[in-house]
């Protein structure tokens, strides 16, 4: 008997109906959310940095699926891997062998962390924190690790216990017994370890949420007092790795900084398939598999499955053979520079800052009478509503994709394919100016979509 499955009818038949199907099977909120704001696009493929739609618009896209596309949508080296790898056919996932592909891409991660020795393979970001902090916890045998106020480190409720985002955490406790530290306060990092139950500080080099850096040399002053106290350091690389900074990673930006565990995966996928991986130092990994008993103490069922290690092989051969890290760190300069430029001549513009393509461009309360009290109507509302009110006219006149760097925040992170170039910064450079003449201007069509964002946000109080 012969299965016949075609997937190019099925989509041609039902892929209309794609915001209803979500709307009834999957969370519901999310179709409606992009009803109001205006981001119910349909988009038909994807290529690089762009997206197109049924008419043949082309979109820039500054988001990158998160982080995920680091490379961009449908990189020919990846996909080509990834044909190969399902032509070749392999004995995949018997759990009793040792397949060649996770030895490979581990060897190669590896050589950009010479201090660290060994890899374990998940499905994800929230999953490579979860075994750091599993693997921290058991290695230190204490059982308190710490986070910073504002910290992303995923959804999971491991994850969750050291997200410092009180919006993701409500009413999920209990959570683990882990506590929040002020980023860049070595203070309270240190009287926290006088207590003597830490087992590590889990820390992400660039936080996402808002686009925070520590102070420099704060890394490698916590580090210090984590092993005079016999914790660990844990860099949350998960959007900061792989190039997104101008680095391979984020903590590779100050000397002498050398984490005891690093999480990684986003970028790593190519875009294609779920892979997460938390590096680690040899004395972690040999105490946590410490007997053939232990052997399978930790493992995940898709962990070091054949198409996520080819796709993170071939991403990591394109990075290096197409100079993308260099790339991050030029381009990003080039748009950081020509986005602080902008500063004194939008008083709505109160920063920008980042590292490589990992940019944070945040609003502030104007000086002028007349978008002062425009301001504070919005604020009043519900802070973050200026952000998503540029937000919108980006994708919607000037068809780029961008979003704000979390809820209540007056920030848009910008986090595009590292592949972008000069071309992309110009056209961001002239849309945003665009927006941004017309947030000044104190009339228009800015300002009218204020009025349904601020209607939305009262609805939902």
């Amino acid at each position: 008997m012969t299965t016949e499955f075609d997937l190019g009818r099925l989509l041609a038949e039902r892929g209309a109906e794609r915001y209803e199907l979500h709307g009834k099977y999957l969370n519901h909120q999310l179709p409606r959310m992009l009803h109001t704001i205006g981001f119910d696009k349909v988009y038909e493929r994807g290529e690089g940095a762009y997206f197109w739609d049924a008419d043949g618009n082309d979109y820039l896209d500054m988001l990158a699926g998160f982080g995920v596309m680091g490379l961009g949508r449908h990189h020919p080296v990846v996909r080509k891997a990834l044909h190969d790898v399902l032509d070749a056919q392999l004995a995949d996932l018997t759990r009793f062998d040792c397949q060649p592909l996770p030895g490979l891409l581990a060897e190669k991660l590896l050589a950009h962390s010479p201090h660290l020795d060994r890899v374990f393979f998940g499905n994800s970001g929230t999953e490579a924190v979860e075994t750091a902090l599993k693997f921290a916890r058991y290695a230190t045998g204490k059982p308190r690790v710490l986070y910073c106020d504002h910290a992303f480190h995923g959804l999971t409720t491991g994850s969750l216990s050291v997200n410092g985002e009180s919006g993701f955490r409500d009413g999920f406790a209990p959570l683990l017994p882990d506590t929040a530290v002020p980023l860049g306060d070595l203070d309270a990092l240190a009287r926290e370890l006088k207590k003597g139950d830490v087992a590590a500080l889990v820390v992400e080099p660039i936080q996402g949420k808002g686009v925070h850096e520590p102070p420099p040399g704060y890394l490698r002053s916590a580090q210090e007092l984590l092993r005079k106290h016999k914790a660990l350091l844990i860099a949350d690389e998960v959007q900061t790795g792989l190039g997104r900074t101008g680095d391979f990673y984020a903590y590779q930006h100050e000397d002498g900084v050398e984490p005891d565990l690093v999480c990684v995966a986003k970028a790593l996928s190519g875009g294609y398939v779920p892979v997460g991986a938390t590096l680690g130092k040899d004395w972690i990994f040999k105490k946590v598999y410490s007997s053939m008993d232990r052997v399978l103490v930790h493992s995940a069922s898709f962990g070091s499955n054949a198409q996520a290690m080819a796709a993170g092989l071939a991403v990591l051969s394109v990075m290096e053979n197409e100079q993308i890290v260099a790339n991050a760190r030029v381009t990003g300069d080039l748009l950081r520079s020509r986005l602080t430029a902008l500063i004194d001549k939008y008083e709505l513009l109160a920063d920008v800052r980042g590292r490589g393509l990992m940019i944070g461009i945040e609003f502030g309360r104007p000086k002028s009478l007349k978008l002062r009290s425009r301001w504070t109507m919005l604020q009043a509302a519900r802070k973050g509503l200026f952000a998503q009110m540029v937000v919108v006219p980006l994708l919607q006149r000037h068809r780029i994709l961008t979003q704000v760097s979390g809820d209540h925040l007056e920030v848009i992170k910008l986090i595009p394919p590292l592949v972008v170039g000069e071309k992309e910064v110009d056209r961001f450079v002239d849309a945003f100016t665009d927006v941004m003449d017309d947030a000044h201007s104190g009339s228009g069509l800015m300002w009218d979509f204020s009025k349904t964002l601020v209607k939305q946000a009262v609805a939902n109080r």
